[in-house]
């Protein structure tokens, strides 16, 4: 038998790491490969040959891999462009010195470019290298899924903010309004999902254009009515002309998108500067949203964790390349009933790859007013249950990572 590889990459998620320790745990119980090594920094560590052996884990480490936030083989934002061959040659010669058949790939939009080039060029090239992506990501942007891993843990947390700092903004009797600011780059699914609680009064979402006037009019609206306005914005709202809302920003994050954040400052000081509040308050969750790993959603760590078990199992077929495992979407039907019941699949990577699912217009309410049932309806059950956590000195305990050893 040959050996496996996983890497990881991009931004990291509560839950990662239970993708990971299932792709490891498989191996265990079904030993498809003889080693199961992780690449240091994902696919920029591999490509220096920065593997770790991580075949034989105990299952007390796997269930603290499960619990531990961030990416523990270390990450990366690196991209293996077609017409830069050396970068494929390089990666296939590390994976023939160790002996790697097939690597897994966890990540997101262009992990998932990255598996499709992988094998693309394998095939072509005729290496008999397989790849399999595994997707993640807490902005929920991939196409042909339910769902990412990580978006729910993600929403699971910012609920419980939102509710929690809606009850401490309405202590005060003093005019100041409460702007919380999610991630969300191109797609305002996050943002979305902090309507759950019944707490938010206005959100801004990028699929919407930004209409300064119309906005401070809804504010001004909700002032008037209740003396207070919550209000959550997407950090990628943006104008009609695609100007970001966001007042810093940079066109370089390794794959040309914006690097954003500061759009919750920039919507409290329009607000002041338009005398409808005297004051205003912002919470940026930013990577908390991402790194709490005391809040995981059941839902969210369960699969992420089954998916490793699907992606492995699947490999086990000599043809199975080119294809990335997910949630299979629900029906309109099974949305609106409220059922919930994850299926997994494969589809071709290509498929997904730099493509942006955009949260439905459909399900956004005029004026900044919130989201339907519909929307309701497809984010209750992802933030459902929480995991047994294993606890050391009053927090969640995790596992070293395994990038700084």
């Amino acid at each position: 038998m040959g050996n496996c590889l996983v890497a990881q990459s991009g931004g990291p998620t509560a839950v990662i790491n239970a993708t990971l320790a299932g792709v490891i745990r498989a191996n265990q119980l079904n030993p498809i490969y003889d080693r199961v090594f992780g690449g240091i920094g994902g696919i920029e560590g591999v490509l220096n040959g920065a593997l770790y052996d991580l075949t034989n884990l105990t299952s007390h480490e796997l269930d603290l891999l499960k619990q531990t936030p961030s990416s523990t083989l270390g990450t990366c934002r690196y991209k293996m462009r077609r017409d830069n061959p050396a970068d494929f040659e390089r990666l296939l010669n590390v994976l023939d010195d160790a002996n790697i058949d097939a690597m897994f790939y966890i990540g997101g939009n262009d992990s998932m470019d990255t598996v499709a080039a992988m094998a693309e060029y394998s095939i072509t090239h005729g290496s008999g290298k397989r790849f399999i992506g595994i997707p993640k990501t807490v902005d929920n942007d991939l196409m042909n899924v339910d769902h990412c891993p990580g978006f729910a843990s993600a929403a699971k947390v910012a609920n419980q903010i939102v509710h929690a700092t809606a009850l401490d903004y309405a202590a005060y009797t003093r005019p100041e309004v409460f702007v919380l600011e999610t991630m969300g780059r191109d797609a305002g699914w996050l943002a979305a999902s902090c309507c759950v609680t019944g707490d938010v009064d206005l959100v801004v979402l990028p699929e919407v254009d930004f209409d300064r006037d119309s906005f401070l009019d809804q504010v001004k609206a909700c002032m008037e009515a209740k003396g207070e306005c919550y209000i959550v914005v997407s950090e990628g709202a943006h104008y009609a002309d695609g100007t970001y809302v966001s007042a810093g920003k940079s066109e370089d994050d390794g794959f040309s998108h914006a690097v954003l954040g500061g759009a919750g400052a920039v919507i409290k000081q329009m607000i002041i500067d338009a005398h409808i509040a005297p004051r205003g308050l912002v919470q940026d969750l930013s990577r908390a949203a991402r790194s709490s790993n005391f809040a995981q959603s059941l839902v969210d760590v369960t699969e992420a964790y089954e998916l490793g078990l699907s992606a492995h199992m699947r490999s086990a077929h000599p043809d199975f390349t080119a294809q990335v495992v997910g949630v299979a979407p629900r029906s309109a039907e099974e949305i609106a009933a409220g059922e919930y019941n994850a299926r997994f699949f494969a589809r071709p990577a290509r498929e997904l790859a730099n493509y942006v699912r955009h949260f439905p217009t459909e399900w956004i309410l005029p004026d900044y007013r919130g989201v339907t049932d519909e929307a309701l309806s497809y984010f209750r059950p992802l933030i459902e249950g929480e995991p047994k956590l294993i606890m050391e000195g009053g927090i969640p305990a995790t596992l070293p990572p395994f990038s700084r050893r």
